[in-house]
Parts: C-alpha cells; structure tokens; sequence
C-alpha cells in the first residue's frame, strides 16, 4: 500500500470517474486533496465524500484551459495545506462524433480538445512545478491514451493531443529531475466510467473487450492505483515514461487479434 501520509495533491477532471475515484484513493492512502473540477459542485461533493471517511480535501472549481484559474487551482493547494507535491493532470476532452480525420475534422474542434488535452496540462506542470521545488521536490502523473500511442482513423484531433502530452511528460521529466521532479504518464485503454458506460455502445464495449489481452476493460481503481504507486516514494526511480494502463490492448499485433 502507498503511504502518501503527509503529501499534498492536486487532481483535475475529479468531479466524476477516474479523476473522483483516484482522489479517494490517494485520501485514502493519507494525502491532503485538492478535488478540481469544472463542475464545482460535483467537486464539492466528491469532497466531502473523502471528508466522511475521515480523509482531507477541498474542492475547487477550475476550467484548465484559463492560465488564471489554474494559477489560483495551485494557490488553494499551498494555501489550504501548506505547498504542493504531486499533480494528476486528468482533465480531458473527446469530441466524440465530432472529431473525425485530418481532411474533415473542423478547426474548432481541433482547438477545443488541444486547449484542454495539452495546454492545460502545460498550464499545470507550469505553475504546480516552482510550488513542488519548494517543498524539495514532485510528482506529476498525465492522464493520456492508447490513442496517443497507436493511431486511430477518426479522432485526430484526440490522438494528436495525447501524443504530444507524451512529450511535455518527458520534457519535463528531464528538464527537472535533477532537481526531483519526476513526470510520468499514463496511457489508458477502455475505462468503464459512467460517462463510458453511458456513451460506448454494448456491441463496441464487448468488442474492446474481446480484443483485449485481459478478460475484462478496466475500471476506475485500476487507474487510481496506478497514480498512487507512481506518487509514492516507491516510485522513486520512474519517471519520463508513458505506461500502458490497457488490459493489454496494445500489447498485441492487431492482424493476429483474431
């Protein structure tokens, strides 16, 4: 079990799914949360569920793609507990439906995910960095995509912006490691939030599913816990890596799927 006793983090998109899940798991591995969301209520909420259970959090409502708002997302954090740590960068946005190929994917699509898939990660590790030198040191996690790794047809606008998260992950990786920061992402696969479960229809899931290397798609703690391992000390050694959170899925050779 992670000890994160004593470490103050930040996770954004927290009000539901992945990023609720995993700041209930890091309060409960001993961390002081900050749960930020756009929907602040639903943040709110989330926050008080992890005070219930004898954990500490507040809530902050944040749009990532505002540089002011996520300057004062940071600011909560080392004024309510006193500096920052770690950061989950986990907000994100698909444009499903809506974000197709290069030739017929719009502008405003490609701008709408880009702001919020890649400039408010950069926003992020922008202002969370000079508070975590402060305290010696940091972690920050990207929540990022199979989709990043491996091309799509459709999506391009998704894809590209996960790509290149994998490469502000490594730039900051080696542009603050001898001063301990490190900075990892994680690439994930099917994830069967309610969002997931509401939009993926039950032919495509069971088709993910059977494509997969497991025997299942992956839920919300199985990502959760992977952010509090690469948080801890015990990942002290790892950093500037993208790492496969996927059941398998892109472990394999698609031909030979079958």
């Amino acid at each position: 079990m992670p000890d994160l006793s004593g470490k103050v983090a930040i996770v954004t998109g927290a009000a539901s799914g992945i990023g609720k899940t995993t700041s209930e798991t890091l309060a409960r591995h001993g961390a002081s949360v900050v749960v930020a969301g756009h929907a602040k209520a639903g943040a709110e909420e989330v926050a008080a569920g992890i005070r219930a259970q004898g954990g500490t959090a507040i809530a902050v409502g944040v749009d990532v793609t505002d540089e002011e708002q996520v300057m004062a997302m940071v600011a909560a954090a080392v004024s309510e507990f006193g500096g920052l740590d770690a950061l989950h960068n986990n907000a994100a946005a698909t444009k499903m439906g809506r974000d197709h190929d290069v030739v017929n994917v719009s502008t405003e699509v490609w701008d709408e995910t880009m702001a919020v898939n890649l400039r408010g990660p950069f926003f992020g590790c922008k202002y969370a960095i000079p508070e975590m030198l402060k305290r010696g040191g940091g972690t920050i996690v990207n929540t990022s995509s199979a989709a990043g790794l491996k091309a799509e047809r459709i999506r391009v606008a998704y894809g590209v912006s996960k790509a290149a998260l994998h490469g502000l992950t490594r730039h900051v990786a080696n542009a603050y490691g001898k001063q301990n920061i490190r900075c990892n992402a994680i690439a994930l696969g099917m994830i069967l939030t309610e969002a997931a479960e509401r939009n993926v229809k039950p032919d495509m899931l069971a088709y993910l599913e059977e494509h997969n290397a497991l025997a299942r798609l992956g839920r919300t703690n199985d990502v959760a816990e992977v952010v509090a391992f690469l948080f801890s000390d015990e990942a002290s050694f790892i950093t500037g890596e993208v790492i496969a959170v996927d059941g398998g899925f892109t472990s394999h050779l698609p031909a030979l799927v079958d």
